[in-house]
């Protein structure tokens, strides 16, 4: 088989495991959809912890075995909150409630997400939001999507008249990414024209991706809060890099997703 058959037969391969993944992640969200709606009550950590697990173990009862037999060979992420590089192959990485706490407080800002990585690239993703019915997906080198519609980066090329978001530091994070953290909103606030702050990240970049707002920033983070928004809006035709402007990987201690015409700016703020 020549090397251009070759490369159609995977594409084709990729994108009907999109549409199988899809399933999957939308039958997820159903099943999180029916445990939505009261706040839950905790009183300790430990009690926090179970709640969260509880919503974890919906969504993972029905992803966990659909993905594994679509990808029999693939590893599986056990823990959302891994960053850094995987080791070679295929890996599935999957954030089975992200915006998980606000699922608890009967907040509407939460979604299911499944990305397959492939030598460390992100390769497919899918972002569903149970509420809304809204499914993002990105499939590499075929673009992004909400649903069928595809998904273009904003044209702004100002900083200053642009709306960017970053979400905050995880509870236990070190001193010195929260300081960073709250310096770089303090400078988007004198450069930028809105600054959003919440969680979680994947929420954000797919803004980013749809165009409705212009940059996203984060520091630190884990592979399952960046990696699907990462594809979503370079499919979308956005710029990727940590906050310096370098290239981004998994092991990057900072993460910045902008519309080309700002990026340049934002990485000029962030680096003050």
């Amino acid at each position: 088989m020549s090397e251009t058959l070759q490369t159609t037969a995977a594409a084709a391969s990729d994108a009907d495991l999109l549409a199988q993944t899809e399933n999957a992640v939308r039958e997820a969200g159903s099943a999180l959809r029916e445990r939505f709606g009261e706040v839950v009550r905790y009183q300790t950590r430990d009690e926090l912890m179970r709640a969260l697990a509880a919503n974890d173990d919906t969504a993972l009862d029905i992803l966990r075995p659909r993905l594994t037999r679509l990808r029999p060979d693939a590893g599986w992420v056990e823990d959302e909150l891994d960053g850094g590089a995987l080791p070679p192959g295929e890996w599935w990485v999957v954030d089975p409630a992200e915006g998980n706490v606000n699922h608890l407080h009967a907040l509407p800002e939460w979604a299911v997400t499944a990305t397959l990585v492939r030598e460390n690239q992100p390769v497919l993703t899918v972002v569903h939001l149970p509420l809304t019915g809204e499914t993002y997906t990105a499939l590499t080198g075929a673009g992004a999507h909400l649903d069928d519609r595809p998904l273009h980066v904003s044209p702004t090329a100002d900083l200053g008249l642009s709306i960017v978001a970053t979400s905050q530091a995880r509870p236990d994070e070190d001193e010195k990414v929260v300081r960073r953290v709250g310096s770089s909103i303090t400078a988007m606030l004198f450069d930028a024209l809105v600054v959003r702050t919440a969680v979680p990240a994947t929420l954000h970049l797919l803004n980013v991706a749809a165009g409705r707002i212009d940059a996203f920033w984060q520091f630190a983070g884990a592979r399952a809060d960046l990696l699907p928004g990462a594809l979503l809006v370079t499919e979308a035709g956005g710029k990727i890099s940590d906050a310096e402007g370098r290239p981004w990987t998994p092991q990057s201690e900072s993460f910045l997703a902008a519309a080309p015409g700002v990026h340049a700016e934002a990485v000029a703020t962030l680096s003050r």
